[in-house]
């Protein structure tokens, strides 16, 4: 697990093998947007893989923000892992029910705070069912405490001045995840009160296109198509955006698979950067 390029996905088959290892922990990591009025933890506590333990994104974040879930503090992160069992030297996979959605979020998030050993399960809980494999639910067995001691990574997150730092550059690639009709300001956005339209410069990947149906990454050859009728040069330094920082973790996870190890997420993203704060915003499918 997953220090290799290939390596930050696995897959259920591999879970089932190595998910009673006394190293690993698994994360369901799910998270919906919320217009659709569901209940997250309380979906965990119906039905969850095995020993699986719940990473709230709402809840591990930066609670002082009126942004949202945006990083928490590493001493914040930290002591909440120490709390639920998860210390330094393990590895982690997260999920989600969706297939591959919140769980990038999840994966971004403990790459930040150091941790290298961290996977994404491809297909999440959707398909881990399909397979008709166990499920338990309730509250998880209490695990003891363990040290952990974050090493943030600061190269993986971006904040407004360091994206607003970009514009009119061309060293370094920002890749917005949300839908074509958001990019071009074609479609209103969900979040109210925000500017329809996107960051100067930046160019449109939407996150669903990048799954198949079932919810699993898509083959590296159709990944690379992607990008590149995008003009997107994955080599290169990338910045993923997206409505809140969920869905560019998906953009960065697939360019994850490709080699592209540090794609930073702008945390803020559009529910920042959106704002009537005098940013420039560009609409239309290019620019």
């Amino acid at each position: 697990m997953p220090h290799s390029i290939n390596n930050w996905i696995v897959d259920t088959n591999w879970l089932a093998e190595h998910m009673h290892a006394p190293d690993l922990v698994v994360f369901d990591a799910s998270w919906h947007l919320p217009t659709e009025k569901r209940d997250a933890k309380a979906e965990y506590l119906a039905e969850h893989i095995p020993g699986a333990l719940f990473f709230d994104i709402d809840d591990l974040s930066d609670e002082k923000s009126k942004l949202p879930h945006m990083l928490p503090s590493s001493v914040k992160f930290a002591s909440r892992m120490k709390k639920m069992g998860v210390g330094n030297g393990m590895r982690i996979v997260v999920y989600d029910t969706a297939g591959l959605f919140s769980a990038a979020r999840a994966w971004w998030t403990f790459r930040v705070m150091g941790f290298g050993d961290v996977a994404v399960l491809d297909g999440g809980l959707k398909k881990w069912k399909a397979e008709g494999r166990d499920l338990e639910d309730g509250q998880p067995i209490k695990r003891s405490e363990r040290h952990f001691i974050p090493r943030q990574n600061s190269e993986l997150v971006r904040d407004i001045d360091d994206v607003r730092a970009l514009l009119g550059k061309t060293d370094t690639q920002i890749i917005d995840a949300r839908s074509p009709g958001r990019f071009t300001a074609t479609e209103p956005e969900p979040w109210p009160g925000l500017r329809g339209g996107h960051i100067p410069g930046s160019k449109n990947v939407h996150w669903a296109t990048l799954l198949r149906d079932d919810g699993t990454l898509k083959p590296r050859s159709e990944l690379e198509q992607i990008f590149r009728a995008a003009g997107v040069d994955w080599h290169q330094p990338i910045v993923t955006t997206c409505g809140s920082g969920v869905t560019a973790a998906i953009v960065s996870l697939a360019l994850a698979s490709l080699g592209q190890n540090n794609a930073a997420v702008y945390d803020g993203s559009w529910a920042e950067w959106g704002q009537d704060n005098g940013l420039p915003v560009a609409a239309g499918s290019s620019g």
